[in-house]
């Protein structure tokens, strides 16, 4: 049995992600996506669906444009909420 790299869980049914050349051992998705899902700028949420990435920076597909948003984030969330 494999032991979760986040919480330590042994299971049989453990899987491995492979992201950046490095592997990555989870018992759950739940501990998968809070060690490999960005943050997003913004609301701090984890982003486990469709973000937005400017320089290194995430943010929520849905989350409205704050202050601190770049113009790319701005034109991004318009071109989504127009859909």
């Amino acid at each position: 049995m494999q032991r979760c790299e986040l919480c330590g869980n042994e299971y049989d049914k453990a899987f491995t992600i492979s992201q950046a050349g490095k592997n990555h051992v989870f018992d759950s998705f739940e501990c998968a996506i809070q060690v490999l899902a960005p943050t997003c700028a913004h609301c701090r949420c984890r982003i486990i669906g469709h973000g937005i990435e400017d320089k290194g920076v995430f943010i929520a597909a849905r989350t409205a444009p704050s202050p601190r948003a770049s113009p790319a984030f701005a034109t991004a969330l318009a071109e989504i909420d127009a859909r």
